[in-house]
């Protein structure tokens, strides 16, 4: 198990390592692709001390965004192609992306985050083998990701990952 060297508390609650447990913990324990889809959008927010996090699905060369938690309406029920959005960017490449400012970056479709409270990002793939899908965090604001938040970010997703794969097999 990873643990972070910096433990950012909350004024009134846990360490964001400790809230990343309580979740793995849940995630272990979760016998289907929609309880472990009701674990991330309750919980990876306040991991993340994020304004929003989604959870995408990949549906063949599409992005299906299934669920948000955000401080406004961000893309839920909504279908992108792979390659014209950035958590397919993350799926398909197999990488985390990390963006500070989304105006600036050629991989971003600017006319659909102009509609949204999001300026910066971090957007981590799903899946051990194949990337099935994504997970991404939102900030209102512009900010500068050290390593520990990207970092927290991918295990929060290796986690996912895991119980996706445990749940398909409880199911085959």
């Amino acid at each position: 198990m990873l643990l972070f060297r910096n433990f950012r508390k909350s004024d009134n609650g846990p360490t964001r390592d400790e809230k990343l447990e309580a979740a793995r913990c849940r995630l272990a324990e979760a016998a289907s692709q929609d309880k472990i889809i009701a674990i991330v959008r309750e919980a990876a927010r306040g991991i993340f001390g994020a304004d929003g996090v989604t959870f995408v699905l990949r549906d063949y060369t599409m992005c299906h965004y299934v669920e948000e938690d955000a401080i406004s309406p961000l893309w839920k029920g909504q279908k992108f192609p792979m390659t014209s959005c950035i958590s397919g960017w993350a799926m398909l490449n197999s990488q985390t992306a990390v963006i500070t400012d989304i105006f600036t970056d050629p991989r971003i479709p600017h006319a659909v985050y102009r509609k949204t409270f999001v300026k910066s990002l971090i957007m981590a793939p799903i899946g051990l083998e194949t990337k099935i899908a994504a997970m991404g965090a939102y900030w209102r604001d512009q900010r500068t990701f050290d390593d520990e938040d990207v970092q927290l970010v991918e295990t929060m997703a290796d986690h996912v990952g895991q119980a996706l794969k445990r749940a398909a097999g409880m199911a085959a």
